[in-house]
This record gives C-alpha cells, structure tokens and sequence, in this order.
C-alpha cells in the first residue's frame, strides 16, 4: 500500500468505458425486463484512490453494497497498512511478533511466502529496510553507497518469519516487513467477495491500478482495461484488454522513483539491493488481484526471460512487458478459466514444460 502523498503516480490502469447497453437481453445475470445501470463510488484508501462500479437495476441495493464493501476495504487497511501505527502489521515490526494475528495478516504472510519460493526470492515482504535506506537518502537527494546496502541486505530474508497458529515471530532481530506488494490485491480481492456475496456478480473494484472485474459490463460485453505508457513523453495506451473475471495489476519504474533517469525505483531486488535494469513496467492478469499485484512486482524484478517462464507456468496468468524501450513482451493467452483465489499458490502453477512464447 503506498504512500498517501504517492497517490497521482500509482494510477496506471485506467478504465476505458463502463456502461450497460440499452434492451440488454436476459443472459449473463441481467434482468431482460430492465437495462441495469452502473453505480459508482470513489473514495480515498490504502493511499489511493478506489473505485467501485457495480452494474445493478437496484440502485438502492447496489449503493447499499458498495458502503459495505468499502466499510470491509477500511477494516482491512487497519490490519495490513504499514502506515498506520496501531496496525497489526505495524505492531509486529514494532515487536517482532504478535501473538493473536488478524486472519487476513496470516494469510497474506503465508501467501507471501509461497510466491517468494516460486520467484526464487525476488518477491520477499522483508525488503522493507531496504527501501526504507533508499527513502531516507532521496530525502538527501542522493542514492545509499554500495556499503550501506550491503549491511541492510543482511536484515532481507523472507525465511525468517515463522508462523505458528495464531503467532507470527521474526526469528532475527531487525527484520520488518511490507506487504506493498500484494494488500492491496487482497484487499480488492475481498471487495469484490463483499459485492458477489451481496447479490451483485457484474462488479469491477479498483485501487490505484490494482482491479478485479467480476462479470461483465453489460450483456454480452466484458469490461475494457487500457494499459498506458509508462513515459509522458510517449503517451498512448499500449493494450486494451477485454476483463471478465479476472484481475489485472501493473508495477512500474515511475511510479516512486528514486533517481531522475528511474534507474532507481520502489521496486528493488531483494537479492542484490538494486533495482533491475529491464523494465518499465509489468501488467499481469490473473485469477485474483493478490496474485497479480504480487506477480506484476516480481516481474519487475526478474529479467524477461524468467518472467516468461513464471507467467506461462501459472494457470490463467498472462502478461505484458513493456521494456525501458517501450517493446511490449506478451505471454502467451491461456483460455480463461477462472476458479478464484485458492488457499495455495501452488494451485496455480502449472506442471512440465513451460509453454512457447
């Protein structure tokens, strides 16, 4: 979850049109005797700006639903924000443990866990110190020497968090952690799970760039997703993709950078206390915006290749790259399948030879 004053900068994805169309039929969940029409709300959370679009011909039940869903949103930021001081996760950086850990917290830690195996260790929630050393120098306007990166290094390893039951420990001491990469996936997540449990399937839920679109827009007719240029020099959108069911989620070198040429960004290696040089951005589509806000991070940290391999070897996954020469690099397309957020990852890695690109 970023930071308040960063709001401008994380919104990447933006929503091309939402709309019903008029004499819609009875198919896909709309009423054949009414046209359905979108209600909205935004409002300011998790340091950005969340929008809600539900597609209902009970306005009353639809506005109803979305003050709940983003009453959920609310709570849940009061466990996961690293921002907020009376936080659960904040208390457990504080301490190094908490003792009755929020559900949510649990979760998210242990899935966590699972995608820094299957990256290899480039998606790690303990690479909090490290950005923490790379904002005190942009205070400074400068970069930390390669010496101070070093030492900190030595407090990033996602293996030393220990779960037991209902407790959480850091087994070393200095270790704290962010989930930046991956609450707010969550949390959109669970705002979609709000709305369906309410009666309302044809729903899109975003955050800062981070969406989950459920259903479609109107009959017959899946939302629009438009991903834009990374650069302002080059403006434009560079896809449009058709969302029914699925969650779509960017990371980008722009978005908090720590050097003017964006060498130098928020998303930095676990492993090696730098920023990686190939891309500008990452956009993943997968099954639930956890595991797309987690993928797209560490997307921009493995090179392309190995990104290649980890998207194709995900079930439902795709992506598109977008080099600092502005190339754009596509998986291949699965059909779409989805089956929402499972318990393990490790439900949605594929098996064998990773398909060709």
């Amino acid at each position: 979850m970023p930071n308040p004053k960063q709001i401008s900068r994380r919104n990447f994805l933006k929503i091309i049109a939402v709309g019903a169309a008029a004499g819609a039929t009875a198919k896909f969940g709309f009423d054949a005797l009414t046209v359905p029409e979108p209600t909205t709300a935004t409002r300011l959370l998790m340091g950005t700006v969340v929008n809600l679009t539900v597609i209902s011909n009970d306005k009353a039940a639809a506005q109803a639903a979305v003050e709940a869903t983003l009453n959920r949103m609310a709570q849940l930021e009061g466990v996961l924000s690293r921002f907020q001081l009376q936080s659960q996760l904040s208390q457990l950086n504080r301490n190094g443990r908490i003792d009755d850990a929020h559900p949510a917290l649990l979760h998210l830690i242990g899935q966590a866990r699972q995608l820094s195996d299957l990256s290899g260790g480039a998606f790690d929630i303990t690479v909090k110190p490290l950005v923490d050393l790379y904002r005190q120098h942009q205070a400074a306007n400068s970069l930390p020497p390669e010496a101070e990166i070093a030492t900190v290094l030595e407090k990033v390893d996602y293996r030393q968090i220990q779960i037991a039951g209902a407790q959480i420990m850091f087994t070393r001491p200095e270790i704290s952690i962010t989930l930046d990469g991956i609450a707010k996936g969550y949390i959109v997540d669970e705002g979609v799970t709000v709305l369906r449990q309410a009666g309302f399937g044809n729903v899109m839920v975003e955050a800062g760039g981070d969406l989950l679109a459920s259903g479609q827009k109107s009959a017959g007719e899946a939302w629009q997703i438009g991903v834009q240029s990374p650069r302002k020099a080059q403006p434009g959108l560079l896809a449009v993709l058709d969302v029914e069911n699925k969650a779509v989620a960017t990371s980008g070198d722009y978005m908090q950078a720590f050097s003017t040429d964006l060498r130098q960004h928020h998303i930095l290696d676990p492993r090696t206390g730098y920023s990686a040089p190939e891309l500008a951005s990452a956009t993943v589509i997968a099954p639930s915006a956890m595991l797309a806000d987690g993928l797209a991070t560490a997307a921009m940290i493995l090179n392309t290749a190995t990104t290649l391999d980890l998207i194709n070897g995900m079930v439902d996954c795709e992506a598109c790259l977008i080099t600092k020469d502005l190339e754009c690099i596509n998986t291949v397309t699965h059909p779409p399948r989805f089956s929402g957020e499972s318990e393990s990852l490790g439900s949605y890695h594929r098996t064998g030879t990773p398909l060709p690109v």
